[in-house]
């Protein structure tokens, strides 16, 4: 493998964001894989933003596959950055064989890397039981947003690369949809008394079927005493005005996955009330997308539920 500490200038970079899309991770998580292991763009940065040549892509690709694969976050990135080296120690290539978990409440050291491995085998044996089982396990040891980005996200990047590949393993996903959408639904409390006296609507853009970190964002959110109201996927412009006249929400929170689905339109068609609506573009559908000045671009759920929580001005 060649020098990966030498970039050439003309070489093509990518930023976070879209290493992000390309991994199925969070960006958060590659900043913290960064500064945790030290596997991250080794270039020179542009001001403060880090930007990812080709070879650090590769060893990102390496160390999710590893993880799929039972190591640890440390030893993930122990082995990538070992793959970089021209006689890397393949002697040490045990770390990355299959493992069972102790306990499914995570109390190993190599927590969230067991549970991934836990829940792709439970999924890959089509167990609903038992996958819904270790869901809310991981939900009440680390959290809706851990489990989100940490354990389903991978799980669900390395199935989608699946059927990419080969068209396989569909039912597989549609279970663990399900079954994802079950403990999120479970973890979510009932707000009798919100934190904010306006509701937060939560909604997919219209083309947009996929709506399943919306129910996450409403888990956390609600955990957090923040009312919501679930309005689903693929909601047509004029439903989402017909809510906004009726509920005069404090925000609105529109998912989009695919960047066909997110078009600025969604927004515009947003009616203006007397009480000011924030309103909130989340998902990586938005990314390339030049939307008007009155919304704000949600880096990811946990930075939604961070900035919902702020700007609509609900103190605890």
């Amino acid at each position: 493998m060649p020098d990966v500490d030498v970039v050439r200038q003309d070489e093509p970079t990518l930023p976070v964001a879209a290493v992000a899309r390309r991994l199925g991770v969070a960006p958060a998580t590659l900043r913290t894989w960064d500064r945790r292991y030290g596997i991250g763009p080794r270039g020179h940065t542009t001001g403060r933003h880090r930007r990812y040549a080709p070879a650090d892509v590769a060893r990102l690709e390496l160390m999710q596959q590893a993880l799929l694969r039972g190591a640890s976050p440390a030893e993930a990135a122990s082995y990538a950055l070992r793959a970089d080296q021209p006689e890397p120690a393949f002697a040490e290539v045990h770390v990355l064989a299959p493992r069972e978990p102790e306990s499914p409440l995570l109390h190993a050291s190599g927590a969230r890397s067991s549970a991934v491995l836990s829940l792709n085998r439970a999924a890959m044996a089509m167990d609903a039981v038992a996958t819904q089982q270790l869901l809310s396990s991981c939900i009440d040891e680390l959290g809706v947003l851990a489990v989100w980005d940490d354990v389903l996200r991978p799980v669900l990047s390395a199935l989608a690369s699946r059927w990419a590949q080969s068209g396989e393993c569909v039912e597989v996903e549609r279970m663990l949809h399900e079954c994802t959408l079950a403990a999120m639904i479970g973890a979510t409390p009932l707000v009798t008394t919100p934190r904010n006296p306006r509701p937060v609507l939560l909604c997919a853009a219209p083309e947009e079927r996929y709506a399943l970190p919306l129910y996450v964002l409403r888990a956390a959110l609600a955990q957090a005493g923040i009312g919501t109201q679930m309005l689903g996927a693929a909601l047509p412009v004029d439903a989402l005005a017909a809510a906004v006249r009726r509920t005069g929400p404090a925000a609105v929170a529109v998912w989009a996955q695919l960047p066909r689905c997110g078009t600025a339109e969604v927004f515009t068609g947003v009616p203006r009330t007397r009480q000011r609506v924030r309103l909130f573009a989340s998902g990586p559908g938005w990314f390339t997308v030049d939307l008007p000045d009155r919304v704000d671009r949600l880096e990811d759920l946990a930075d939604a539920v961070h900035r919902i929580e702020s700007l609509i001005g609900c103190p605890r």
